[in-house]
């Protein structure tokens, strides 16, 4: 009965999740690149592979760079919690609202 509104909320909370984990994913990212890690290390490798897309694409749009400190981790983990703010309450409160009026 409440089919729609339960897919909602579990997608805005997998998502929730998801993006979490990704924040985390870039501290780790940032941390790592203040001692200079091997390239070739495998962990290095697949957080670069995670975080370098995004990180690229903030570069090309804004000067991200002030005294030598690359400022684009903070501005990505900015626009997670703006999309997790704004997508993921969203989301919720749009399924509790349909199971609050009867559901689909």
């Amino acid at each position: 009965m409440f089919l729609v509104a339960n897919l909602l909320e579990a997608f805005a909370r997998i998502l929730d999740v998801a993006l979490g984990l990704y924040t985390w994913v870039i501290i780790i990212r940032a941390l790592l690149s203040w001692v200079n890690p091997d390239p070739y290390n495998p962990l290095v490798r697949i957080l670069s592979a995670f975080t370098e897309p995004v990180f690229s694409w903030f570069r090309r749009r804004l000067p991200l760079v002030a005294g030598g400190f690359d400022l684009s981790p903070l501005v990505v983990i900015g626009a997670i919690y703006l999309m997790n703010y704004l997508v993921t309450s969203s989301l919720v409160r749009v399924g509790l609202n349909l199971k609050l009026k009867g559901g689909l």
